[in-house]
């Protein structure tokens, strides 16, 4: 009888991976760590040396990259990103095989992501739009939340590989469903920071403890994610980026321009989507979201720190 230890390991999909930046690169490196074998193709010669340090390869070009891959997905900033990867000559749609699976990671509008999946069936690839929600540090641990658009089975079929990355995986609708909700994330993840931010300051003119509150407020209802990852950056005021103002100001035009389109009133987000753009034009768009911080210390006239 022959030895089931003996039996070959299920080939895994091929991975190309486009984009690696802050978010990317733990996540293409947490695939390999799974087994998957990962081909990698972005601007920086950096990142692809930090690629293949981890075991996977660097290609020369998206053609390149997607040629033979089973499964592409894509990290990139934003909409304009998303299609001058996918669209022309040399992008993902005309050097995939048919048969591919594209699976969108990056935080692009809902529109974009439902154009998208319309061109590449048109050249018999599938999408799933898959935007994350966790930050650098869920990036490195592998425990982001993934909001999933698209169809039940190329979800299915993608879901063990989306295991690698995240822990809280959901198929939220049809495309552009996951780009909706990870819309909703942020608009929660800004109001979220902009009232700890206010909350820290008052803390601090008042003479309190700033991380006695803070631990005591994060274990009563006031506790959320937000404050467990960012109250440290708080208190240092450590505002090395983890996910830059600038891109919370591009998503937080998402989020108002949808809701827009429904007629979905967003008083609060509003507000808070004219301080992320404040704070971007006073030259802090390069900084952590927890910046919104140094907002609040001037409006409060003080010296914004970090």
């Amino acid at each position: 009888m022959s030895n089931p230890a003996d039996s070959p390991r299920p080939t895994r999909p091929a991975i190309a991976w486009i984009g690696l930046g802050i978010m990317g690169s733990p996540m293409a490196e947490n695939l390999l760590k799974a087994g998957y074998p990962v081909t990698g193709y972005t601007l920086e010669p950096e990142k692809l040396e930090r690629l293949t340090a981890a075991g996977g390869s660097a290609a020369g070009s998206i053609a390149g990259a997607v040629a033979e891959a089973d499964v592409i997905i894509t990290m990139v900033p934003a909409s304009p990103q998303v299609e001058a990867v996918a669209y022309g000559p040399d992008g993902i749609l005309e050097n995939a095989r048919p048969g591919a699976l594209l699976i969108d990671m990056s935080s692009i509008t809902p529109q974009t992501s439902v154009d998208l999946a319309e061109a590449a069936g048109d050249k018999g690839i599938r999408v799933l739009d898959a935007p994350v929600s966790g930050g650098e540090a869920g990036a490195v641990e592998a425990v982001l939340s993934i909001m999933v658009g698209g169809d039940r089975a190329d979800f299915d079929a993608a879901r063990p590989l989306l295991e690698a990355l995240g822990k809280t995986i959901v198929l939220c609708g049809p495309h552009g469903s996951g780009q909706t909700v990870k819309a909703a994330n942020q608009l929660i993840v800004a109001v979220n920071i902009q009232a700890c931010a206010e909350a820290v300051v008052f803390l601090e003119k008042s003479g309190v403890d700033l991380a006695a509150a803070l631990d005591v407020l994060n274990g009563g209802l006031a506790g959320s994610t937000v404050l467990t990852r960012k109250k440290d950056n708080f208190k240092h005021r450590d505002f090395a980026p983890g996910f830059r103002i600038d891109l919370h100001h591009k998503d937080m035009g998402i989020v108002t321009d949808a809701a827009r389109g429904v007629g979905a009133a967003l008083p609060v987000g509003s507000l808070v989507a004219s301080l992320v753009a404040s704070l971007r034009a006073q030259g802090d768009g390069g900084l952590d979201h927890s910046a919104l911080l140094r907002g609040v210390e001037r409006l409060s006239g003080q010296p914004a720190a970090g």
